[in-house]
């Protein structure tokens, strides 16, 4: 990877009005006790924290249809975009600590004011693709795919909160991963931005998440996936999605899933896995 790629700027993106679930807020404090920013530039990155977000609280945010806080989450991933624009502009590799999902809708929207050629890669046990119209649920963490894709333009209402969005990524721009295998992106000379929801790997690894289905990626695989982007010295935006230190049943599971997300994130910039070995116990050994 290039030493431009290994320019990181670190986004804290405490929000969790996307879904129902309290607690996913606390995502990015807890990656940084983890010690991600350390092993990063223990890396050789060159890290630049921007710090944690600070979002608008929005009175009498109600539904529009059966979509929940349309406005919080529409200003949320405004604010974030033009974070992430700022970041890219200064030439570093944006990354995200969420939060939920929903976030993704900023983060990629203000990757493409600057890099408007990016391709996206999407590791989630979910599609994410849902409408304002689809939805059975009415979160918006399972929609924001929908709201970034050109095809979709116009194809339901204007949702409050989001008139500053524009659809920014071609269906044929996007790649899905949620089982075993990584489509080549690693063969066209185009920014990568990763967007990574903890969810899509086993829960057995990241059980402190809000919407876990069995049989995900293993951590082996979750691996894989950051290790073949970070070989293309293409990532040019990640996203680490929906860690819930709320939800883990025990220290234990709240740890596997923070150091799962650590290694995952440290893979993507070149930190190699040793072995067989299963995640280092990140937090215990910043204690």
């Amino acid at each position: 990877m290039s030493s431009k790629s290994k320019t990181v700027g670190i986004i804290g993106a405490p929000f969790s009005k996307g879904q129902p679930r309290g607690g996913v807020e606390e995502g990015p404090a807890a990656l940084r006790k983890a010690g991600l920013l350390g092993k990063l530039k223990e890396q050789g990155c060159n890290v630049r924290d921007y710090g944690d977000l600070v979002f608008d609280d929005i009175p009498d945010d109600s539904p529009f249809g059966i979509v929940k806080n349309p406005r919080s989450v529409g200003r949320a991933d405004e604010q974030l975009a033009g974070k992430v624009a700022e970041v890219k502009r200064s030439g570093r590799v944006s990354l995200v600590l969420g939060g939920d999902h929903s976030l993704a809708i900023g983060s990629i929207s203000g990757h493409a004011r600057v890099h408007p050629d990016l391709e996206v890669i999407w590791v989630d046990a979910h599609a994410d693709i849902n409408t304002p119209l689809t939805t059975t649920s009415g979160n918006l963490h399972g929609q924001p795919v929908s709201f970034l894709l050109k095809e979709l333009n116009g194809k339901f209402p204007d949702v409050p909160g989001f008139s500053w969005a524009t659809p920014c990524v071609s269906a044929k721009d996007i790649v899905y991963i949620g089982l075993r295998d990584l489509n080549p992106a690693e063969q066209k000379k185009r920014p990568i931005h990763l967007s990574f929801d903890v969810d899509a790997l086993d829960p057995s690894l990241t059980p402190a998440t809000g919407a876990p289905v069995l049989g995900g990626l293993s951590y082996r695989e979750g691996l894989y996936i950051a290790e073949e982007v970070y070989k293309t010295g293409l990532l040019s935006g990640l996203d680490i999605m929906e860690v819930n230190p709320s939800l883990g049943k025990t220290p234990e599971e709240v740890t596997s899933t923070v150091n799962t997300a650590v290694a995952v994130t440290l893979a993507c910039f070149g930190v190699a896995r040793e072995g067989n070995h299963e995640p280092i116990d990140y937090l215990n050994l910043t204690v």
